[in-house]
């Protein structure tokens, strides 16, 4: 079973790894990485900007290298690309 993970973690994280956040100002989001806590035992991770693979790409790869466990998904209907990101 995954152990507890925290939003606030991996944001920090990926922060830390010289990532820029992304933040919500004129009515769009500004490049970067999003978090959102999807549970107790799950994050979700977006990317906002050009470039949107390559940069899930990138950031799977520091997540897994810090052991997180990291699976590509997509919301449903075709929705945004995310990572879905949990603690083994």
């Amino acid at each position: 079973m995954a152990q507890r993970i925290r939003a606030a973690s991996v944001r920090q994280l990926l922060i830390d790894q010289g990532h820029e956040f992304s933040e919500f100002e004129g009515g769009e989001w500004d490049p970067g990485f999003r978090v959102a806590q999807a549970g107790r035992r799950a994050v979700h991770v977006f990317y906002d900007g050009p470039g949107e693979a390559e940069q899930l790409e990138a950031i799977t790869s520091e997540l897994r290298a810090a052991g997180y466990h990291v699976v590509a998904s997509q919301q449903d209907r075709g929705g945004r690309r995310r990572l879905e990101v949990t603690r083994p």
